[in-house]
């Protein structure tokens, strides 16, 4: 989905790595199978885009989604020059299969994946992401089966919470999980889903409903 009106925001892979044989003991800790091997591992400075591109790797590649967290504070306040926002690790059997659900997920941030912001100044960054069919991850993460669809909407606090009641509405959908404001990068937003086309409607109200609050912040003073 391409939020109308709106200015893609693109992010930006800050590193990617590959262990073809990783310690048995650090696998294990990661969170890796015993059956994975071989790791990849990726920083990106836009946490829930890395989160949604490697629940995509998972539906191209034979690969797991062992770790993926956000980091505190955001990637204006990153540890270091490559730590961005958030880091993930893809577990697998084969290190052919690491490296091409690394390129998966690499194709869908240049080419989909995105957070994006409005026209003007001082405006919100938000992300407003249809997927038509979640991979395994995503759906472990929502407690959903794979291949159902889902709007994946992530905004400030107040937008947060304003955009989901807005989406929750406007078509039968379901809020499958909520992350409550603030989270790690002091974000809010959750997963929804529904059809193709509900969950795609309520993304694109979660949206309007972002651009009234930044156009009207104090809206509901009381006169």
């Amino acid at each position: 989905m391409i939020p109308e009106r709106s200015i893609r925001i693109a992010p930006r892979v800050l590193s990617m790595r590959a262990i073809p044989n990783i310690d048995r003991t650090l696998a294990l800790s990661l969170g890796c199978a015993e059956t994975h091997t071989s790791v990849g591992i990726v920083t990106c400075d836009q946490d829930d885009a890395l989160f949604a591109a490697l629940d995509h790797a998972t539906k191209l590649a034979n690969v797991d989604v062992v770790y993926a967290r956000s980091f505190y504070a955001g990637s204006a306040h990153a540890s270091g020059p490559i730590s961005g926002e958030a880091i993930g690790v893809l577990g697998a059997v084969d290190p052919d299969e690491v490296a091409e659900g690394l390129r998966a997920l690499q194709r869908a941030l240049a080419e989909e994946i995105a957070f994006w912001t409005f026209a003007g100044e001082h405006q919100p960054a938000f992300f407003a992401h249809v997927i038509a069919q979640t991979g395994r991850y995503l759906s472990a993460e929502a407690g959903v089966e794979p291949g159902t669809p889902m709007a994946y909407v992530i905004a400030p606090p107040v937008e947060s919470i304003v955009g989901l009641d807005a989406a929750l509405k406007v078509a039968p959908v379901r809020l499958a999980r909520h992350f409550g404001p603030p989270t790690e990068t002091n974000f809010g937003g959750g997963y929804i889903v529904g059809s193709v086309a509900d969950v795609g409607a309520a993304a694109a109200a979660f949206v309007e409903a972002l651009r009234d609050v930044s156009a009207r912040p104090l809206a509901g003073q009381p006169r």
